[in-house]
């Protein structure tokens, strides 16, 4: 079974040349306790890279995901290759609050970073 991984903030950002999903799970006082970053980079050289970080640990490339599903407030990633780093999963399920703000980040950022890995499902 693939990891399952809850959050209760999502929010969306545009840098220079990067696009991020950021899920964040934050205690009663605020502070961070588990995040799950999703970029992408876009350089004017280069081909497009998918990152993902969870707390702290990076790892990504061009072909880090092979397709994306997003149905309700549950995203999958399926992976081109396990994940050593997640100890060999194949793919991530990401939850989140159903909350007006988490569902507007959604729909503004998911198909902006996850591009044409987005598959089927219903936003």
């Amino acid at each position: 079974m693939a990891p399952s991984r809850s959050y209760d903030t999502v929010a969306f950002d545009v840098r220079d040349n990067a696009v991020m999903l950021f899920f964040a799970r934050t205690t009663a006082e605020g502070d961070i306790d588990d995040y799950l970053l999703l970029m992408r980079t876009i350089e004017e050289d280069f081909d497009s890279s998918t990152y993902i970080e969870i707390n702290e640990q990076q790892f990504g490339g061009h072909n880090l995901i092979r397709e994306a599903a997003l149905m309700g407030n549950t995203l999958t990633l399926h992976l081109h290759e396990p994940a050593n780093e997640l100890g060999g999963v194949n793919e991530i399920v990401l939850t989140w609050a159903d909350t007006p703000e988490n569902g507007a980040s959604i729909e503004a950022g998911a198909f902006r970073v996850l591009g044409d890995t987005m598959t089927g499902g219903n936003a």
